[in-house]
């Protein structure tokens, strides 16, 4: 669906959906900073690209419906990048951005992060702010209610370890402690996976039978079950048996 464009008071472009209504799905273009927020765009517009992709240098494309970033290697000049609440997953690829410094994904469906922090080390060079809040990737209680503190400090020692520039991740800034902490022990915070195959069919598959078995081959069969019931041929009544150790001399 087409925007309709407006004149802002700054001199600004606006864009709004034609069905919207007083400030509701405003989105504005102004200067260097682009801003096309709830549009439920799942590619970057065309149009976008062309008038903007030289001079932008923050780009927010948040509340939208983005599965790829194709185009984004126009905005030459990008310091900022701004991607939260779209359906980006692990597809997503970065084009070489060298002046891109600010990147935030929060709430998209990004799960693996060694691939995630291996396209960022190869193509952002510069960054130093990164937010990956609501990910299957960032382990907290946001994404996953069965994780904890230890869970998230891992992760940040990994992306740490990988990602040495950063100055700030998710919501707090990096401290020369953790910075240091990283360096350490970060190597070893890597998750592994196991293959998938190791787990098709397993639920179908039954346990290797033993051909030994405790009980008689007449009773292996179901509903062949026998049970017995008989008189002890012996018994003991002797001073030494078992239920006398406990018994005193004089209570004989």
């Amino acid at each position: 669906m087409a925007a309709v464009k407006q004149e802002s008071r700054n001199g600004g472009e606006v864009f709004t959906k034609p069905e919207d209504s007083g400030n509701n799905g405003v989105n504005i273009l102004e200067g260097n900073q682009v801003s096309y927020i709830g549009f439920d765009i799942d590619s970057i517009p065309e149009f976008i690209i062309k008038k903007y992709g030289s001079s932008a240098k923050r780009l927010d494309l948040s509340f939208n419906c983005l599965r790829t970033l194709e185009g984004i290697d126009k905005f030459l000049n990008l310091q900022e990048l701004v991607l939260d609440n779209n359906n980006l997953d692990d597809t997503l690829v970065f084009p070489h951005l060298p002046h891109l410094h600010i990147l935030t994904v929060n709430k998209n469906k990004i799960t693996d992060i060694d691939a995630f922090v291996d396209k960022v080390r190869e193509n952002l060079p510069s960054l130093e702010y990164l937010s990956l809040l609501g990910n299957i990737a960032c382990p907290n209680e946001l994404s996953a209610p069965d994780k904890d503190e230890e869970d998230y400090q891992r992760y940040r020692y990994f992306v740490l370890y990988r990602l040495p520039n950063l100055k700030f991740l998710d919501s707090n800034p990096v401290s020369y402690n953790e910075r240091c902490e990283a360096k350490r022990v970060g190597s070893y915070m890597k998750i592994v996976k196991p293959p998938e195959e190791m787990f098709d069919g397993e639920e179908s598959q039954s346990p290797p039978t033993s051909p030994y078995t405790p009980l008689p081959q007449s009773v292996k069969e179901g509903g062949q079950h026998k049970g017995t019931f008989g008189q002890c041929r012996y018994m003991y009544y002797g001073r030494h048996s078992e239920g006398n150790r406990f018994i005193r001399n004089n209570d004989l």
